[in-house]
């Protein structure tokens, strides 16, 4: 028997204030990642007033530190800044080496979309290489930590933001890099957000006996820096979903809530694995299934064990020192 969704009291005009209302996260250890502007900042912002010590994972420190000092101004507690960029696999092992003591929260929000092909200095296309292997390693690292942080609160999290763009196109586990198949930066993109919900769906299998679950969100249509590199194509794209009904754009503070349920929620405390649309786990619709038909499912291949398995040895193997 299939078991029921998990849902929550809170929905598409809730915001990442509203969830955490009257939470008290005193004692939390927080980090997120792509907190310098948009969702992070404000994700960092909302779990720092609720009393959580947040560090800010960030490729640009000093556009970290101004996100430190505004949060710090509106009297909540100051946040750390760490460097961190995901595309290079030196810089993520230099993170994990100076991480101390434990973690209950790790937040996988950073991401980046491109126009068209790059890749990193260790030849890693760069979408995927940023948005998936990069905190892949960045979790595998800090799973210790988080173990701790389990033993210390009733368990830990791990929030990966994926994307309806997921519904674009599954994970090809024989070109993860993008090698032999013509260049769409926007499957690419695609490609990318699956694999962020396999590691949520893989990283539970793994580690919900050490106390430590895993989901993924889409947070919704925001405007944010991730939108600066589109193409005409990319912006056109864009432009016909929403004129199709695909989503409607939020609110910053909106499009933070759901990855604040799936940080602080009780529902979804024990339990992981789970795509979460609209502050809810998002219901399962077939790999067929349009995204103007169904924008908040989720996408069978995304959700598979197999191919989450497959990937999580596929991603050890390439983010190995």
């Amino acid at each position: 028997m299939d078991q029921p969704l998990v849902t929550t009291r809170y929905g598409p005009s809730s915001t990442a204030d509203d969830v955490l209302e009257g939470v008290d996260l005193t004692g939390v250890r927080a980090v997120v990642t792509g907190a310098s502007s948009g969702l992070g900042a404000e994700t960092a912002r909302a779990l720092a007033a609720a009393g959580a010590a947040v560090t800010l994972a960030v490729r640009d420190v000093a556009a970290g530190t101004r996100v430190a000092d505004a949060v710090e101004g509106g009297g909540a507690r100051r946040p750390e800044v760490g460097h961190l960029d995901l595309a290079d696999g030196s810089s993520v092992r230099r993170f994990v080496r100076a991480w101390e003591g434990s973690l209950h929260l790790l937040v996988l929000n950073a991401g980046v979309v491109t126009s068209g092909l790059e890749r990193t200095a260790e030849g890693r296309e760069r979408q995927m290489a940023t948005n998936h292997l990069g905190h892949h390693a960045l979790a595998v690292g800090l799973h210790h930590a988080l173990a701790r942080g389990a033993a210390e609160r009733d368990g830990s999290r791990v929030v990966v933001l994926s994307s309806t763009a997921h519904m674009r196109a599954d994970v090809d586990l024989d070109d993860l890099d993008l090698e032999r198949t013509a260049y769409d930066p926007q499957v690419a993109y695609a490609r990318s957000k699956t694999a962020n919900v396999l590691f949520a769906v893989e990283a539970t299998r793994r580690w919900q006996g050490d106390g430590v679950v895993a989901n993924a969100v889409n947070p919704g249509g925001v405007v944010t820096g991730l939108q600066r590199h589109f193409s005409p194509g990319q912006r056109a794209s864009l432009e016909a979903a929403e004129a199709a009904g695909a989503f409607v754009w939020k609110s910053v503070g909106q499009g933070a809530a759901t990855t604040v349920v799936a940080a602080v929620a009780p529902e979804l405390a024990h339990t992981g694995g789970h795509y979460l649309d609209e502050c809810r786990e998002a219901y399962t619709v077939d790999d067929d299934a349009s995204l103007v038909d169904h924008p908040h499912g989720v996408k069978r291949w995304a959700l598979d064990p197999g191919s989450a398995s497959r990937l999580w040895s596929l991603s050890e193997g390439l983010t190995r020192p």
